[in-house]
């Protein structure tokens, strides 16, 4: 499932493609024709992201709400576009580029009212100006969930996935199961520091990084996928040569080293 940093990046391409426009819409699937209809011709204001949750805001006041899920995806094209490919969704058509969207978990209408609802129950996204680390802290600071599941609460942390969490509880030297709260303010101060820093650098590649420098003369954006990484899906420690530990937690498989990362008491 796209993480945050995907999320983000196609708010701020999509502000920048389509934003402003007289956008039409059409649903070739069918399941959003309704939706399609009744925002097309009309023009888009703008894009925003929380979490793991996109945002189309449209002159009526209505906003357009996109959760890609595991299975969602956007292809984008010049105009002219060809024929939607697979079972799309919607497809939205601005001046110079068509977007369609395939296959997501979500994809609907909201009202002002249903968007504040949606918004209220979606946790502190690192991203975002408006994010409040202290209502973050209050949470960490009152639960008895380990590290490791807590990171996935989208209530709680709006955008973190399972890569995400895995290679920060890595960089901090964090036990996946030690008890949230048992972390100290300044642990969970540089948590939020680290995680919106690496969320930031995922909007700026489009692809999750957590190293902190160039490998073998190669800059960040040249690094494969084996090389961004420190633990997630590895099976050595970087640092210590030592093996990773897999096993479920927070119903998703977590990659630790247990000689790097501690318990935290």
């Amino acid at each position: 499932m796209p993480e945050g940093h995907t999320i983000h990046r196609l708010a701020k391409d999509h502000q920048k493609w389509f934003a402003g426009q007289s956008i039409g819409a059409l649903s070739p699937q069918g399941r959003f024709s309704e939706g399609a209809s009744q925002i097309s011709g009309l023009n888009l204001l703008s894009t925003s992201a929380h979490g793991k949750h996109l945002f189309y805001h449209w002159a009526t006041g209505q906003t357009m709400h996109v959760h890609l899920g595991l299975y969602g995806k956007f292809r984008v094209h010049k105009n002219p576009a060809p024929e939607p490919r697979g079972a799309v969704r919607v497809r939205m058509i601005g001046r110079e580029r068509t977007v369609d969207l395939n296959g997501p978990n979500c994809c609907e209408l909201l009202t002002p009212d249903s968007l504040e609802t949606l918004l209220k129950r979606l946790g502190q996204d690192p991203l975002r100006g408006d994010a409040s680390p202290e209502i973050v802290w209050e949470r960490f600071s009152r639960s008895r969930s380990c590290i490791g599941t807590l990171l996935l609460n989208q209530s709680v942390i709006a955008g973190v996935g399972n890569v995400y969490r895995a290679e920060i509880l890595y960089l901090l030297g964090i036990h996946p199961e030690t008890p949230t709260n048992q972390i100290d303010r300044e642990t969970f101060d540089q948590l939020w520091k680290l995680t919106s820093d690496l969320l930031k650098t995922g909007v700026k590649y489009n692809r999750i990084i957590t190293v902190e420098r160039e490998k073998n003369g190669k800059p960040l954006s040249r690094l494969n996928a084996r090389e961004r990484l420190n633990v997630y899906k590895r099976s050595h420690c970087p640092h210590c040569n030592g093996g990773i530990r897999t096993w479920e937690l927070g119903n998703r498989k977590m990659y630790a080293c247990e000689n790097c990362q501690t318990i935290k008491n």
